[in-house]
This record gives C-alpha cells, structure tokens and sequence, in this order.
C-alpha cells in the first residue's frame, strides 16, 4: 500500500492526514492552535507553537494510520496563506509573533501606497489589490518595528516566510528555504508573470531580496524531511497555499471550474487556465497551484468572516456549547424573521474591501430569538459566498467564457446541510459536496503523489474525485434575487455605520 501525508497547518489548528494511493482518508490528528489579540484589529499565532503542534500531529497520524514514517512515499504540506514570520538564520527562532492574514495593523502602509498611486502597477504585477491583508506590508512592518531587525535583515541574518517556508526550514533542520508559487503570490512581492520575486516591489516596500525564499512550481522535490523527526527520511514533493490546494484537491483542473471552501473564512476560487484575468468586480487574480514552471491562475474572492461566525456565536454570546449545535437551534425556526447578520468583524474583503467596516445585526423586532441570531449567523455565510460567485460570473460573462455550471465545496462547515442548501437556492445552481472533504490535505497529498510518481498526470487525479451529495436549488430565483437585494442593503448599512 501506499501512503502520502500531508501537513495541513490552518488559522485555527494544525491538522496531519495520511491517505492512500485512492485519496482515501487513512487517519487524521489534530491539534487546537491559540490565537494571540494583542489589540483590536491585530491577530498573531506563536510560530514554534505552530511547528511543536504540526510535528506532533504528524507523528500522531502516523500512528494512528499504524504506518512508519518509511510506508510514506511523500509528503505535502498546504498552510494559512499570507501569515508572516521571519526568524533568525542561525539559531532558528522566530524574531517576533507570526502575524497571522486577518490582521489589520499594516493599514496605514497600504493606504500610503493607494495614496501614492501605486495600487494599479501593484495589481498589474501581482494580480493583487493592496490590502493588509497580504504578507509584504506585514513584513515591511517587521522590520520597521522589530528592534534591529531591518539591519539584521541587511547583514542577510534572517529569513522570511509564509507557514509553508517557516515548516519546511524546521523539518528539514534549516537546510530548506523555499516556498511554491502559490503561497509567492499572496505577498504583494511577487511577479506572477514571470514567477519571480519582483525587484521594483521589493524596493518600494524596502525589503532586502536576501529575505526572499526559493520559489519552486507547486509539485516538485523541495527537500527530505529530517530522519529524527518522523522516524526516516521523507521526500517533500507538495507544497500550496491552502486555497490553491483545495482548487488542486477538489480536481478543478479546467478553466471555469469554481470550489468554495468553507472554513475560518471562505474562499472562492474559479480556475482561469494559463489566462491571467484582472478583476473588475472586486476579486483579486492569483497563482494556481502550478505542476511546472508553466504559470496557471485562478480569480478569488475571500470572506474574512465565514465559519468564524459560528465560533463567535459559541464564545462571544454563548448561544451554544458546541459549534454542532447549531444548525439545531438556527432549523429551529422556518427563516431568521427577517434578521440579517453582516459579520465584518475585521472588516470586508472581496467584492467589497472595506477595511473599516465592522459587524451589524438588522431587522430585529420584539419576537426576535438567539434561533434567528444563529439563523442568521449561518445564513451570512452563504450570502457572503453568494457575492462572490455572482462577482465571479461578471468577471466570467465579460471575458466570454460559460456561465458556472456548479460549485464544488469543501471545509468544515460544508458539512451543514441546512447552509449548503440555502447556498444552493441563493446561486440557483447545484452545490456538490464531494466524498472527501479534506480537500485542502488532500490537494497537498496529491500534489507530494505526482512529483513522487504516485500520479501520472492530473487526468488521473480528475478521476478519482467522487460527488457524496448534490444540492439542487428549490428557490424561486425572483426570491433568491430579493433575498441577495436585501443582504446588499445590510451591507451598505454596515458600511455606512462606519463612515
């Protein structure tokens, strides 16, 4: 039999699964990762808090997969995106907290740049509107606030990286400094053209290349893991981005293919082939996980705030104990009774990019109930995905190409029948649930199988993929159309309280 394990090192836990040669899932350990508040707006992760719990997940899928770490053909590795750390060369210790993608404290260095006129060569490079949201402005403030930092960086003493880099330089004893393009391309540093480290970029951030990681296509042998660690030698052969991995796991392969992941956040992806497509309606342009040096791309629209709602419903207002729980409470009741949540704790992202604005509840009246709340909550999620797919099939009809035929999904919260249903009558196309929906590990392990010779192409991956479920929209789409008018107008509301 053989084996891949992926490493899949997310927002809220670092994950390790073993799967077979079928992308059948073997075992799966987990562990909880801590989030760090310092202020409003800020969020951080400890970066060896994050390497302790990844390699303790992996040991732990290997023995609950009763495999040794030599059963292991190879092993891939998909991470939280744009969370920056940088560390010291020599003795391997982070300088600073990693600072997680949600965080917001580089605003101030993305509105100068918008400012200055840059935010359209910006996007015309990297294929990415200027935002906090991205890694470069993260690491420019690194270096600009960390004491000695910026000449340490100059002397070529430290190292920058997303989570990927920062795992593959700790299993593999420091020998390994390198990410793929996908994680490259959310940084605001990269040349997504011609798959590079863009000089201009750097300088106009003021960030020395000697930061910089290798960057390799996303299947390809970056390294072997250290023999101590997991019990043998294993090669890394997969590396992506968590997003692009789930578009890679979920075999939207084809240009026009779209998945949605349903986590933390939600991320939708459409795959646009070799096409690099500038969005009109809100969306950014990014690196697809790419099997050669050949440039692939996908559109995407992100939802900061997605199965984050339900956590906040479980430790903000105490409305369930559990997040199972709450499509219980929110089927409890036929609809929210006319409540609409908009949940931009730290702001909007993709269609609208509002930094500022911040979480509303409307339409509440006396017979209003925590059942409508959590409705409501879960409700968002969809609404929110639906903005995306409707500002997607903009993108899509002005460049000529067919309208989305279904979405693929995946993510913890693709699970919720009531939310993928109600999703399906907002896009009034079919929702299809796949039989594995680990499709981010999975995507990694599949990308480890091909540079491994697990895989011959991805024609072979394609037939793999099996549907478990299939939701089909049973809403009038002149109601589905009201429903959206009505979320954009909460949205608008949200907005303006801020102004």
């Amino acid at each position: 039999m053989t084996y891949l394990l992926a490493l899949d090192q997310g927002t809220s836990s670092s994950r390790s699964i073993v799967f077979d040669a079928r992308g059948h899932l073997v075992a799966l350990a987990q562990q909880e990762l801590p989030q760090i508040y310092p202020r409003p707006g800020w969020v951080e992760h400890d970066a060896m808090t994050i390497w302790r719990t990844q390699l303790a997940t992996a040991r732990e899928a290997l023995t609950k997969a009763n495999i040794q770490a030599g059963d292991v053909r190879a092993l891939g590795i998909t991470n939280q995106r744009e969370t920056t750390v940088v560390w010291n060369r020599q003795t391997g210790q982070p300088i600073h907290h990693a600072i997680v993608w949600q965080d917001r404290r580089a605003e101030s260095t993305c509105a100068k740049l918008r400012e200055e006129g840059k935010a359209s060569m910006i996007q015309a490079k990297t294929g990415l509107p200027v935002d906090a949201y991205f890694s470069g402005t993260k690491l420019k403030w690194l270096l600009d606030k960390v004491p000695q930092a910026r000449e340490q960086a100059v002397r070529g003493e430290l190292a920058f990286g997303t989570i990927d880099s920062w795992l593959m330089w700790q299993l593999t004893g420091g020998q390994v400094h390198a990410t793929d393009v996908s994680n490259a391309s959310r940084t605001l540093l990269f040349n997504v053209h011609s798959n590079t480290w863009d000089q201009e970029l750097l300088a106009l951030l003021d960030i020395p290349e000697s930061l910089m990681p290798r960057v390799l296509p996303s299947s390809a042998h970056y390294g072997e893991v250290l023999p101590e660690l997991l019990g043998a030698a294993i090669s890394i052969g997969g590396v992506a981005g968590d997003q692009q991995s789930a578009l890679f796991g979920q075999a939207c392969f084809k240009e026009g293919m779209v998945k949605n992941t349903y986590g933390t956040g939600c991320f939708m992806l459409m795959h646009t082939g070799q096409k690099f497509q500038t969005s009109h309606n809100g969306l950014l342009t990014t690196s697809a996980a790419q099997v050669t040096r050949q440039t692939e791309y996908a559109i995407e629209g992100s939802v900061f705030v997605g199965g984050a709602v339900v956590q906040w419903l479980r430790d903000g207002l105490h409305a369930i104990e559990n997040s199972g729980e709450v499509q219980a409470l929110a089927q409890s009741v036929p609809d929210s009774g006319g409540v609409m949540m908009v949940p931009a704790f730290t702001g909007l992202g993709a269609p609208y990019w509002k930094p500022d604005a911040r979480g509303t509840i409307t339409g509440l009246t006396r017979g209003t109930t925590l059942a409508h709340i959590a409705r409501a909550a879960l409700e968002s999620i969809a609404y929110q995905s639906a903005a995306l797919l409707q500002a997607m099939s903009r993108d899509a009809v002005a460049t000529g190409a067919s309208p989305v035929a279904e979405l693929r999904v995946d993510g913890g919260a693709c699970i919720n029948n009531l939310l993928m249903q109600f999703q399906a009558d907002l896009l009034g196309i079919p929702v299809v649930r796949p039989v594995v929906t680990e499709t981010t590990a999975l995507g990694a392990a599949y990308l480890a199988g091909l540079s491994s010779g697990v895989y011959k192409n991805t024609a072979e991956l394609s037939d793999l993929w099996r549907a478990e479920r299939r939701f089909l929209p049973a809403l009038d789409a002149g109601r589905a159309a009201e429903l959206m008018a009505r979320w954009e107008h909460a949205v608008r509301q949200t907005v303006l309280v801020q102004s």
